[in-house]
């Protein structure tokens, strides 16, 4: 099997994977999740040690803070299989260190940034925190992005200019992927991220209600999984790629992904980002009809309108490939399933008092418990942490157990960039005051 490495690797097919739970966790650490970590970084690197929820470790991995003690759980729930930020090059890897890259003072001056805001967790929030993103990282990324948005494709007007910036998707990013090899592979997260938001702004957010939002999110969509028609015709279709923001965001962010992306990362994110579509649509009807869903109607619709596009191209970001047999797996997709409903819920937790002063009723989780469930607010708020950690406790175990019972090395370099993924997601939300504030629950 070749080691990982930093750029896509040669095809060829895995060893067949063991059944599922066979070799025992510890042992499966030691065999891969070390091995894969030296092999893309060419040196051993820390790991979090294999221990059962709440107990500490007897002191702290090299070049990581201790974490904090993490909450009793049941006891065959595993412990996560990587570290706070990455555990694969945060400090190998720093872009301002890199032989290739320029010395901070050739930098371009960068855009002045919103300062870094400490950080708000939840109360009861099941999360693991990260340290402060790399700032060179940041302010290139932030300068880089804006640039883009602003010059390539006009992402935003003018007055919204203030709302760019308080988003901090640079910051976002950077905690996000600890492990991209450079600025570029960072740019490409950084760019879907926005286009992401751009459609969801100016297709659901203000235009859910309205009857065709099912008609432009699928003309969207065919900026990202272009249309195969007949030559009369194509003139039109290309024309219509630039007629509006959201789709000359999907159109450039993709060209750039499939520069660094393999045939089959291209078409797994066109996959994930078809689910997306079918979640805003989900979400506009009952927006258009005013239905409020029940709690497992409300999570079925959020597993589609969701994150999950995002840590689905962490191979991307991180300059290597997980070969589509292997994301195909069935633990494999329920581990990336969870990942992606648990930090979609945590934005449900963190958007709640911003969504509330919005017009009308936008549904979130707590909204729908209480509704569904008589709840008083704060009763459905705290339930709702609770789902959120059911969830995470969820994709820990079986990132564990898969790590465990497939041994090939790029499995568990996958499964650290998602956790790396999900740890950044929670620490933007949580930094983030310029978006969120916390209700006075407890």
């Amino acid at each position: 099997m070749p080691d990982p490495g930093p750029t896509p690797l040669p095809p060829g097919r895995p060893a067949p994977a063991p059944r599922f739970g066979a070799p025992a966790l510890a042992d499966a650490l030691a065999r891969t999740a070390a091995p894969a970590a030296a092999a893309a970084t060419g040196r051993a690197l820390p790991t979090r040690p294999v221990l059962p929820f709440g107990t500490a470790p007897a002191g702290p991995p090299p070049e990581h803070p201790p974490p904090p003690a993490a909450p009793a759980h049941s006891a065959d729930a595993l412990l996560r299989i990587v570290s706070g930020p990455s555990g694969l090059g945060t400090t190998a890897l720093h872009w301002a260190r890199s032989a290739e890259a320029p010395a901070v003072a050739e930098l371009p001056a960068a855009p002045e940034l919103p300062a870094p805001a400490a950080s708000r967790p939840i109360p009861g929030l099941y999360h693991h925190p990260v340290p402060e993103p790399d700032p060179v990282r940041v302010e290139e990324l932030s300068r880089r992005i804006k640039a883009w948005a602003t010059d390539e494709v006009q992402a935003f007007p003018p007055e919204w200019e203030d709302q760019f910036d308080g988003f901090s998707v640079s910051r976002y990013m950077v905690a996000c992927h600890p492990d991209a090899p450079t600025i570029d592979h960072l740019m490409v997260a950084a760019r879907l991220m926005v286009a992401e938001n751009v459609v969801d702004d100016a297709y659901c957010e203000d235009g859910a209600t309205s009857p065709d939002v099912g008609g432009r999110l699928l003309l969207a969509h065919t900026a990202l999984d272009p249309l195969h028609t007949t030559e009369e015709y194509r003139p039109a279709w290309e024309e219509s790629l630039s007629s509006d923001a959201a789709r000359r965001c999907y159109r450039s962010a993709m060209e750039y992904f499939t520069q660094l992306a393999a045939p089959s990362q291209a078409d797994r994110f066109r996959h994930e980002m078809s689910r997306l579509h079918l979640g805003y649509l989900a979400e506009a009807a009952w927006d258009a009809t005013e239905y409020v869903p029940e709690v497992w109607e409300y999570l079925a619709m959020r597993q589609f309108n969701n994150f999950r596009p995002c840590p689905t191209i962490t191979d991307t970001v991180g300059g290597y490939e997980l070969p589509a047999e292997l994301h195909a797996l069935p633990a494999m997709q329920r581990v990336i399933a969870l990942a992606g409903n648990a930090t979609t819920l945590a934005n449900d937790l963190y958007s709640y008092m911003k969504e509330l002063k919005g017009p009308g009723k936008h549904l979130n989780l707590p909204v729908v418990i209480a509704e569904k469930e008589g709840l008083s607010d704060q009763a459905a708020y705290l339930k709702a942490v609770e789902v959120h950690n059911d969830l995470m406790h969820a994709f820990e175990a079986e990132s564990a157990a898969l790590t465990a019972a497939c041994p090939d090395p790029r499995v568990a370099r996958f499964l650290r960039g998602v956790a790396a993924w999900v740890d950044g997601n929670h620490y933007w939300h949580a930094s983030n005051t310029y978006r969120y504030t916390l209700p006075d629950f407890w």
